[in-house]
């Protein structure tokens, strides 16, 4: 990304409401929260992702003489409003949550403090970063869970929507948990493993399917993965693979993986089968790999039918996040400084009550269960405001105000959620390496109880309002009215 300029990647009416606020001289410093309403793939949470493209996005902002010279061409433009654009930087600060975190709905996953011409350009792009990798990164951190111990392989790159796509999705896919990826640019570009065997087409090339292995074994001895369903895969591709690997065991090699890799059919079936000739054959050592249209459901079916598959391959219904192609996320006014230097909250109406916002410069507050180690919920409070762990805390839904939960001072445990990632303009964020964030993603779903991470009907977990912020947003409401 930093090697392009993307400071036009925005929608027009951002540039067109940024030359009104020019020329009513209307500047004011703003809070603009991003958020999402709901977890994508009917998921029980969902995973932060995109960050530290946000930041490249932030740090090269500035539009080139080209680009001037193009908005000039749209003849909408104001001369004084376009030398502005002209010395354009981004001056304001923002707030993050980190990559890789478990994230869920209504809170400020990412906060934006600047003046309103500012804050406003970057709303598409900020929005067009996080919405993709976090989206991928639920979609895929699904998929995981529902692996278990054996590893996913994304394979995705092929069927996604374009080569930004490809790349970042599985970068995405590699902070979920992924074991690796068949990207060879996402390989350089973020340090992390690619992998991958062979295609029918190798098969296919050779006089038979023996010769074809042989050959493949020949070349790759180290790791040697077999595609065994050109054919037939139990008549054919498990035999022709096993007298190989026959062959490398008599020949003295002592390769540091061998396997099988099946495409298509009933891998159920022909997983067992396959595992059974393999051990038959004094090969229990060789790993079977799976790929074919997978998804979290197919290999959540496939595990319960007793299917011995060691890992997964799974591209498209990743990459594409079959199912929920989008991750709704939004970016929202919260708050207008005064004078005196004071954020006023503002809020958003609406007769869709998940649309109405939350006021105010806010900071979120993760709660544990101090026994456990497990999250309890989370707490969406005012910047301001802080939490002493020793003291008792009392946490109500702030729909359904008759569900509390006091929580006994000393028991719990906090942790502030939102760090700063630019200050006044200044980057003060050094983004960890994609290995190091998909670390800290497992240790962060090692927090959530098995019955949020569970596929089917999850428990929700609990993301209310401190008293101070329920109290003003609940007088905001009364004083205003509903809208569509």
């Amino acid at each position: 990304m930093n090697n392009r300029n993307l400071t036009l990647l925005t929608d027009l009416y951002e540039l067109t409401m940024m030359q009104g606020y020019f020329e009513k001289q209307e500047n004011e410093v703003v809070v603009f929260d991003v958020f999402f309403r709901n977890n994508p793939c009917n998921s029980g949470y969902s995973i932060a992702a995109g960050l530290e493209q946000v930041i490249e996005y932030i740090k090269n902002l500035n539009f080139s003489y080209e680009d001037v010279d193009y908005l000039r061409g749209l003849h909408i433009f104001s001369e004084d409003f376009l030398q502005y654009l002209s010395g354009y930087h981004f001056t304001g600060s923002i707030y993050a949550i980190p990559e890789g975190s478990v994230i869920f709905p209504k809170e400020p996953l990412l906060k934006v403090i600047a003046p309103i011409m500012e804050a406003q350009l970057v709303e598409t792009a900020i929005l067009n970063i996080i919405n993709h990798q976090s989206l991928i990164a639920t979609k895929t951190s699904r998929i995981v869970y529902a692996a278990g111990p054996g590893g996913v392989m994304e394979f995705g790159l092929r069927r996604a929507q374009g080569p930004d796509a490809g790349i970042y999705g599985a970068r995405a896919a590699m902070i979920a948990g992924c074991v690796g990826t068949s990207n060879v640019l996402t390989g350089q570009m973020f340090d992390v493993p690619i992998m991958g065997t062979h295609a029918h087409s190798w098969i296919m090339s050779f006089p038979d399917e023996y010769t074809a292995f042989k050959a493949y074994a020949d070349l790759y001895p180290e790791g040697c993965t077999l595609l065994v369903d050109t054919y037939d895969t139990l008549k054919s591709g498990v035999p022709n693979a096993i007298r190989v690997f026959d062959e490398m065991k008599a020949a003295g090699v002592s390769p540091r993986k061998i396997g099988i890799r099946l495409d298509s059919g009933d891998l159920a079936y022909l997983s067992k089968k396959a595992r059974k000739m393999l051990d038959a054959a004094g090969h229990p050592e060789a790993t079977i790999c799976a790929s074919n249209d997978l998804d979290e459901y197919l290999i959540h079916d496939l595990r319960i039918q007793g299917a011995a598959i060691d890992s997964w391959g799974v591209g498209t219904n990743l990459i594409t996040s079959k199912g929920s192609p989008s991750f709704g996320g939004v970016y929202k006014l919260a708050a207008i400084q005064n004078e005196a230097g004071e954020f006023i909250p503002k809020i958003k109406l609406s007769e869709n009550t998940e649309k109405i916002t939350n006021p105010g410069n806010k900071t979120i507050y993760r709660i544990y269960e101090k026994d456990t180690g497990k999250m309890k919920a989370d707490l969406i409070c005012f910047a301001d405001e802080t939490l002493d762990p020793q003291k008792d805390l009392l946490l109500f839904d702030p729909l359904e105000t008759w569900k509390k939960t006091k929580l006994k001072g000393g028991a719990y445990t906090v942790r502030e959620m939102l760090q700063p990632v630019f200050i006044r303009g200044e980057c003060v964020y050094q983004s960890p390496s994609v290995k190091e964030i998909a670390e800290y993603c497992k240790k962060e779903k090692d927090t959530l109880w098995d019955e949020t991470m569970r596929l089917f009907n999850p428990h929700k977990v609990y993301i209310d309002l401190s008293e101070k912020l329920y109290t003003v947003k609940k007088g905001l409401l009364d004083k205003m009215s509903v809208t569509d």
